[in-house]
């Protein structure tokens, strides 16, 4: 297994189930980690270097290198852990049984809070689709579990008629992910205070075309902002 794949799963790993030393080892990455985003977001990407972010860590240079081959590998696994929160959100929407559309319009609030909800956060991660080969194979093979997992979410809303089932879900999963991947690159541009509301406006337009056909006049869920942010 790669050291940026160990990485990954460290960070979600609870503390529990590590031994003492295997501890130690998380919480050392875990600073790198938090040390890394809070640069990225402070001084931008290009800008942070991994003297940056082990002076900020407080551990030696040599150390990062023990978990991240890279500076680009700590954006590989903030995306594993987006991931891990969107598996979780899934699950939590099968055994709750959470109408899809409340689920749907929520998910790009829980997968926006912070760190997430940085401009720059957003800026740097766009910058990995950009960077050596290797990691941006890893983003690629990353977004293509992303893009599994948001169909498995559309299937379980048609198999429940809440969503329209005259599509194939992996083409809806798809306009998805591109509506509020589109929404956040946007943002990211201005980085002002309207990205919750802006995800809601792109999710009302989205929503009239994902309903069940049939509703004229889809009903839509309820707010989750009244105004603002």
């Amino acid at each position: 297994m790669s050291r940026s794949k160990n990485a990954s799963i460290a960070l979600r790993n609870p503390a529990s189930n590590l031994s003492r030393r295997q501890r130690h080892s998380a919480e050392i990455r875990e600073r790198l980690f938090r040390a890394a985003l809070e640069l990225f977001a402070q001084k931008g990407f290009v800008e942070t270097t991994v003297e940056d972010i082990t002076e900020a860590a407080d551990v030696g240079k040599g150390t990062f290198f023990n978990y991240f081959p890279s500076k680009d590998h700590i954006l590989l696994a903030f995306g594993e852990m987006q991931l891990s929160k969107l598996e979780a959100a899934i699950e939590m929407a099968r055994r709750t049984g959470e109408p899809m559309p409340d689920f749907l319009r929520s998910l790009g609030v829980r997968m926006t809070e912070e760190p997430t909800r940085n401009p720059a956060i957003i800026r740097a991660l766009l910058q990995a689709y950009l960077s050596t080969t290797p990691v941006r194979e890893a983003m690629m093979d990353l977004q293509k579990r992303v893009q599994a997992l948001h169909t498995e979410m559309i299937q379980l809303g048609q198999d429940r008629g809440e969503i329209r089932n005259d599509l194939p879900a992996t083409e809806i999963a798809q306009v998805f992910r591109q509506t509020i991947f589109g929404t956040l690159l946007f943002w990211s541009l201005y980085g002002d205070a309207t990205l919750h509301s802006r995800i809601e406006s792109a999710f009302n337009l989205l929503w009239s075309g994902l309903a069940p056909r049939g509703n004229s006049t889809p009903p839509l869920p309820v707010p989750l902002f009244t105004s603002g942010d």
